[in-house]
């Protein structure tokens, strides 16, 4: 049976027009997609690609010029949804002299949480993020890496269902990065559902279990990222324990000579690879849609 959809556009569209109401930009054009609760759906696509917009109309910060979005089944333009989600944008606009205790607690009043129930996640969202040395330290000190995680904390606050990333590791080191990506993987496992987008191509592979990849408005590919990866038209075989004649031979010779087949399937590309191959593809033939990967789910 299919999972609950939790995100869900049709046709969506978004034009920006100037002063005088002509076209300027269409960022969006007849988006259609579906992300269902606990998954984790990556969203890619060079700047000007039409990502923010997405975001910002899911979010209900824009209106679309034509076509329809829904969030946990309500119109996006119904604010009572914003109670379930939490967002990262990709610069975190906070009070810069506040510590991290102080900026968690107005965050935490916003949603009329009760002192004893803000103070406990307070404390386990700090601890989560890595910064209880620094807890009382005023943000305006802290690295872009810090701020960072504050930044993630302060969405986390009211335990969303729903959990927007924009650009999640930017200006972390290599381990915060690597915690940023468990985390995120542990939102799943407490059944969370999480939309993110990154220009780390690595980032999204390692946590995403499907992608959508946008282009000048438009949705060029869309399916799980082990299926997009698969180079469908190569073969690979790894095997053990062969002399150096039996490697030269195929399947058959691998019995003849009791080796052992490790594995056999075919290979993967990379996200970089498929990502750059679909933009060069779009750029040579503007008007094609989305490819054929599978969009199953779980």
């Amino acid at each position: 049976m299919q999972s609950e959809v939790i995100i869900e556009t049709r046709n969506l569209t978004k034009v920006y027009r100037d002063f005088w109401g002509r076209q300027k930009v269409r960022a969006l054009k007849a988006l259609d997609l579906q992300i269902r609760r606990g998954e984790i759906f990556g969203l890619l696509g060079p700047n000007g690609s039409g990502k923010t917009t997405t975001i910002k109309l899911i979010l209900g910060l824009l209106f679309p010029t034509s076509g329809q979005v829904l969030v946990f089944g309500k119109e996006a333009t119904e604010v009572t949804k914003n109670e379930r989600i939490g967002y990262l944008p990709e610069e975190s606009y906070l009070y810069r002299f506040l510590n991290a205790e102080e900026t968690l607690d107005f965050y935490g009043r916003l949603f009329d949480m009760p002192a004893a129930l803000r103070r406990q996640r307070i404390a386990d969202l700090i601890e989560m993020v890595g910064l209880t040395k620094a807890k009382r330290r005023q943000l305006k000190e802290y690295s872009k890496g810090m701020t960072r995680r504050i930044g993630l904390a302060q969405a986390l606050i009211n335990d969303p269902e729903l959990v927007i990333l924009d650009e999640p590791t930017t200006g972390l080191d290599p381990i915060g990065t690597r915690e940023m990506k468990d985390l995120i993987l542990k939102f799943k496992e407490q059944g969370k559902t999480v939309l993110m987008c990154s220009h780390l191509l690595a980032d999204v592979q390692d946590v995403c279990d499907r992608i959508g990849i946008l282009y000048q408005g438009e949705l060029k590919e869309l399916g799980r990222v082990d299926s997009l990866l698969t180079v469908r038209d190569v073969t690979e075989i790894r095997a053990a324990k062969l002399s150096e004649s039996a490697k030269e031979e195929i399947r058959e010779v691998i019995n003849r000579h009791n080796g052992e087949l490790v594995s056999i399937g075919n290979p993967t590309t990379s996200l970089e690879d498929l990502f750059l191959d679909i933009i060069h593809e779009s750029e040579a033939h503007p008007g094609r849609r989305v490819r054929g990967g599978s969009d199953h789910g779980d």
